[in-house]
């Protein structure tokens, strides 16, 4: 049976979700992928990054992770320090990127992502910064290689957007995407529209842990522009510069405004749209329109229904003309699943 090395830089939620997965459904993954797993490295930035080269009890190190023990206590590591000082040293085959959920800055997570596919490592990465940021030269990076690099849990989490748009409707040609992204912004507009102003209806997520006590990225649509350029990247193949998309979050929406589209038989929704320039591709001619901002959607669109904190996009393409796909788009158990069918992939690439 073949086996693999799993590192994971970034042991919250997410690595330890798949961590614990890995351990749940290790007889699975056997039959099922012909493989056999080891979690030989783990790294944060409290622990630095500890490598057993026989692999770890999964078990016992999610012990120590939950009730505060040092991770570099557990028998027989060899430790370095910051998290990413490893990836010369310890013999692994696929990083989990976990580290960094900055939508706006890529590092450190795409240095070490950088770093392991220039060593021919296969990466799996749920870090939206760095995806955002340098998600075409990374995939070039990895064909290069011949080595897998995905990142499914970037948008919608563990729902399958990344994998529908390259393998499921593979040969379709995508001419434009809209897409309810961010389940915090969905919430406050879901509240709004039954009536309950701005600051309440945060205040309310908040309390629900929906949203951080720091929503901005959320509220200010960050969070969205993001995933909108890994979307453009994906399905279009094309890298957009951050100031190259329209953004206007909901912070300062009037609560009228979303009470006058009920009125009117629509519901206002912060909408990621990206679409063919009809502008052409000359010099100075953008191949794209990238667009973040609330949106008043007609009852009959499909994306005006998806309420709460449910996520949604909408692909227009040659073929199919529209597919909506509709889940969850938050949660470590989401986006834990969209790292793990990442994984499954690599396993039986390989």
């Amino acid at each position: 049976m073949r086996h693999l090395r799993i590192s994971i830089i970034g042991f919250g939620t997410v690595g330890r979700w798949l961590a614990g997965a890995i351990h749940r459904r290790r007889a699975w993954l056997e039959i099922e992928c012909g493989v056999a797993f080891s979690l030989v490295s783990v790294a944060t930035r409290r622990h630095g990054s500890i490598y057993r080269e026989d692999g770890f009890d999964i078990s016992t190190l999610l012990d120590y992770a939950t009730t505060g023990r040092k991770l570099s206590d557990y028998p027989g590591v060899v430790r370095w320090d910051p998290p990413g000082a490893s990836l010369t040293s310890i013999s692994t085959d696929v990083l989990v990127e976990a580290s960094n959920t900055n939508p706006r800055e890529p590092e450190p997570a795409l240095g070490h992502i950088r770093q392991a596919l220039a060593r021919g490592i296969h990466v799996i990465t749920s870090s939206k910064g760095a995806c955002a940021a340098a998600a075409l030269d990374l995939a070039a990076l990895a064909r290069d290689r011949g080595i897998q690099f995905r990142m499914e849990s970037t948008v919608m989490s563990g729902t399958p957007v990344l994998s529908t748009i390259r393998e499921g409707l593979a040969g379709a040609r995508v001419i434009g995407l809209r897409g309810i992204l961010n389940g915090t912004a969905n919430y406050i507009l879901t509240r709004m529209a039954e009536g309950l102003d701005y600051q309440s209806a945060l205040a309310e997520a908040q309390a629900r842990n929906y949203a951080e006590p720091d929503p901005s990225d959320d509220v200010e649509a960050h969070d969205v522009v993001a995933k909108a350029r890994i979307l453009a990247a994906t399905a279009f193949g094309e890298s957009i510069a951050i100031d190259d998309v329209y953004r206007r979050g909901i912070a300062h929406i009037p609560l009228e405004r979303v009470q006058q589209a009920v009125r009117d038989n629509c519901r206002v929704k912060l909408v990621a749209t990206v679409r063919l320039s009809p502008r052409g591709r000359g010099s100075e001619a953008k191949p794209l329109d990238v667009h973040v901002e609330p949106v008043a959607l007609p009852l009959h669109d499909p994306l005006s229904r998806v309420d709460g904190v449910m996520n949604a996009l909408t692909l227009e393409t040659d073929t199919v003309s529209e597919v909506t796909i509709i889940g969850p788009g938050a949660g470590a158990e989401q986006a834990g699943q969209g790292v793990f069918a990442d994984l499954v992939s690599v396993a039986r690439a390989v």
